[in-house]
């Protein structure tokens, strides 16, 4: 084999990112060796595999064909290596865990794992700026349980674990509050509070603009925020039920969805290069097999 693992693994991202430039910057080297690289296994496959005519490369016919077997040939290249580390047998002393959703809704799972594992001790992580899979993508949690997002890089792998309510709240004061429809050009007119990791990719987002926003890293932030009157946000339902049945928090009701709750899928994240131990592998099958779930304001669950 002429070709190297490192020159597929370029080949990918190049695909993946769109140009030399950006797969650069995934990969943490410069233009010139991505095109090297890429030139390299062309010279090596006998093939074409990008169309440099115009600004932007784009993948061949040959490109296309070749990219589906490269990229079997680095997934196998992943099972390998988790393969090969699962053969230790040792209960990790230790477990990390990035979470993202309301910690109440897990905490059945983490009761059963503390009498499994007694002795296992457990770190639970707050994510930089909120992007849980960037955290799992490093290897230092073994386990990340966040929202659902698109496009989860190919050494992650993922299974939902059910669906929870999000909710666009005001403060009682808030004028927002005191309207019984809120269009979006309500919101439009009034700082939005956002979530760092959600404020642009969740879906219907596009529609949550603002002439003014503040983000913040942290659900906690955005309430403290909320409730001093600062603007409205979106928040998990479960996170702020107390704030919602007392009256401290009033949830906006728009028009444009007046019969439909905003549901999010939850993720149960891992990062198959890196399969943990006994314990992880067990917390993980847990999670898995557990149900997140919340009653809609129609009275039926979101997950079933």
């Amino acid at each position: 084999m002429r070709y190297s693992l490192e020159q597929l693994e370029t080949f990918a991202a190049v695909a993946r990112a769109g140009s030399f430039s950006a797969a650069g910057r995934l990969l943490g080297r410069t233009q010139s060796t991505v095109s090297a690289a890429i030139g390299n296994l062309e010279v090596d496959l006998g093939v074409a595999l990008f169309d440099r005519a115009t600004k932007i490369p784009t993948l061949t016919e040959a490109g296309q064909r070749l990219l589906r077997e490269a990229t079997e040939v680095l997934d196998r290249c992943l099972v390998l290596d988790a393969h090969a580390q699962s053969l230790a047998d040792d209960v990790e002393p230790r477990l990390t865990l990035a979470i993202e959703i309301p910690y109440n809704v897990l905490m059945p799972a983490f009761t059963a794992f503390a009498e499994r594992f007694p002795f296992v001790d457990l770190d639970v992580r707050h994510p930089l700026d909120g992007d849980v899979s960037a955290l799992v993508l490093t290897g230092e949690p073994q386990l990340g349980i966040a929202f659902a997002q698109p496009g989860y890089a190919r050494e992650l792998d993922f299974v939902q674990m059910g669906k929870l309510v999000m909710v666009h709240v005001a403060a009682r004061a808030h004028p927002l509050a005191a309207l019984a429809s809120v269009s979006f050009a309500d919101l439009h007119r009034h700082r939005r509070l956002a979530f760092s990791a959600h404020s642009e990719r969740l879906p219907t987002t596009e529609y949550l603009g603002a002439t003014q926003c503040w983000r913040a890293e942290s659900y906690l932030a955005l309430l403290e925020m909320t409730r001093a009157g600062l603007g409205w946000t979106t928040l998990p339902r479960r996170l702020i039920q107390r704030e919602l049945d007392s009256g401290e928090l009033v949830a906006l009701q728009l028009d444009a969805y007046p019969h439909t709750d905003w549901l999010l899928g939850v993720d149960l994240l891992w990062n198959k290069t890196r399969p943990p131990g006994k314990a992880g592998a067990w917390l993980r099958a847990e999670l898995a097999r557990f149900k997140v779930s919340e009653t809609d304001s129609a009275g039926h669950p979101t997950t079933f």
